[in-house]
């Protein structure tokens, strides 16, 4: 669905297994990609859930779904942008481990399609301020952003 959208980075994660467990690097500050550090969190969603729409005006966001899977949908509305009116989606988690970093200005959101709870880590690039919350919604199912999270069988 959609070019890659102006500005969206992604960086296929390697899982190194051994008989200890799993090693999954996500986000390295020598990364090509890599912008700068706010602050870290991580954000469960259970399964069927949107979580949708967010867009920040200054922080870009790198999400990677470490258990379960979501479906990310991006929308770029922003003006002069040379992708405006594109919109993406990817599967992320256990079966397609991604980061994926979205660009500030990006209408960003993700539902839980594994049947377990999805665990999502967000890295932003600027910490959370609540006197001046750099966080601006527009309802999931809204028809300023031209997406329908319903489920589609071709």
């Amino acid at each position: 669905m959609g070019d890659q959208i102006d500005g969206v980075w992604l960086k296929p994660l390697k899982v190194i297994p051994d008989e200890r467990g799993r090693l999954m690097e996500i986000l390295r500050s020598d990364d090509d990609g890599f912008r700068r550090f706010g602050q870290a969190y991580l954000s469960t969603t259970y399964p069927g859930v949107v979580k949708a729409w967010h867009l920040h005006k200054v922080q870009d966001d790198n999400f990677c779904c470490v258990g379960g899977m979501v479906k990310l949908v991006l929308y770029d509305g922003r003006d002069g942008s040379p992708t405006r009116g594109t919109v993406t989606e990817y599967f992320i988690g256990d079966h397609n481990p991604m980061l994926a970093r979205v660009p500030a200005g990006v209408h960003h959101g993700w539902k839980c399609i594994s049947e377990a709870e999805s665990l999502v880590i967000n890295i932003p690039t600027e910490p959370y301020n609540p006197e001046a919350p750099d966080e601006f919604r527009v309802a999931w199912d809204s028809q300023e952003v031209p997406y329908s999270w319903d489920i589609e069988l071709k």
